[in-house]
């Protein structure tokens, strides 16, 4: 067999190593970056909440507009959007609910939802409702921020979006949720009732 030959064969089975490398690596790369990204989600979700919640319990909840700008400022953006690196996250997904704190028959207390409707009209209603009956149902005594699909009722869970689908992640998002107590709620010293 002359030199040529085998040279040729020894650059054959070289690309050929190469190449089943390359796959291996490129696979084991996506696989990380794609858990790192995993990693990154959860942690982040967690400080949207936080910030949601934070900002929700000092902020004029009777104002869409204040409120949606809240939400895109929990998932660090000036309009609405996507979660940097966070996709499928929007600012849709951040629901904020305000909770009341009532006294059960039993004299015991529990954490209820305040639904839509029974909301106080303004911030200084708030404050009202809460100085006449503290465990009443129409008193916001707590928020709570949380990331759940938009339009569902029970806060359904998110599926995780690969960058790489070819990873074969799949998993839905950890529920992230903050609780915190209700402040000022918008309320400024002076304002007068709703009309």
């Amino acid at each position: 067999m002359s030199a040529t030959k085998k040279l040729r064969r020894q650059r054959g089975a070289t690309v050929a190593e190469f190449a089943l490398c390359v796959v291996v690596f490129l696979g084991v790369l996506f696989f990380i970056l794609e858990a790192a990204r995993a990693l990154y989600l959860w942690n982040t979700l967690q400080e949207v909440t936080r910030r949601a919640a934070y900002a929700a319990a000092v902020s004029d909840f009777s104002n869409p507009g204040v409120m949606q700008q809240l939400r895109q400022s929990a998932i660090m953006r000036d309009g609405p959007g996507t979660l940097l690196l966070g996709a499928p996250v929007t600012d849709e997904h951040v629901q904020i609910d305000y909770l009341a704190v009532t006294r059960n028959a039993d004299n015991t207390l529990s954490v209820t939802p305040i639904a839509g409707g029974s909301l106080p009209a303004c911030p200084a209603q708030a404050r009202v409702n809460c100085a006449a009956n503290p465990y009443g149902g129409n008193c916001i005594r707590f928020v709570r921020a949380r990331i759940c699909a938009p339009n569902t009722q029970d806060c359904g869970a998110i599926a995780y979006q690969p960058i790489f689908p070819m990873t074969g992640i799949r998993f839905p998002l950890p529920q992230a949720e903050t609780l915190a107590r209700a402040e000022s709620l918008g309320f400024e010293p002076g304002s007068t009732l709703c009309p």
